[in-house]
């Protein structure tokens, strides 16, 4: 499972720790990242994403994971993302049928 953000993208990042005496070590900045279920109504089950902090909250701003995903174009998400906003699709067109 990869250290990347379901919603925003957000990964690992790399720089240096630098001590007192200027000494340099890479290092590695990770993500905060949370693994969650988010409530879909489309769908009527709880959806368990990794996403950033700032992911959820970014889902919580949008009115939910299916308000945000039917409102982002298909190019900014992630593969699985985009199944799922596909799913949320399919479970829509199903109902207003």
């Amino acid at each position: 499972m990869s250290r990347r953000c379901l919603i925003s993208g957000k990964g690992v990042l790399t720089g240096n720790n630098v001590s007192h005496a200027n000494n340099k070590t890479r290092r590695r900045f990770l993500p905060n990242l949370q693994e969650t279920s988010v409530l879909s109504d489309a769908l009527n089950q709880q959806v368990r994403v990794r996403v950033s902090t700032r992911g959820l909250k970014t889902i919580e701003i949008n009115g939910g994971i299916d308000a945000f995903l039917l409102s982002v174009s298909d190019r900014k998400l992630s593969t699985e993302a985009l199944s799922l906003k596909r799913r949320i699709q399919r479970a829509l067109e199903n109902r207003a049928a």
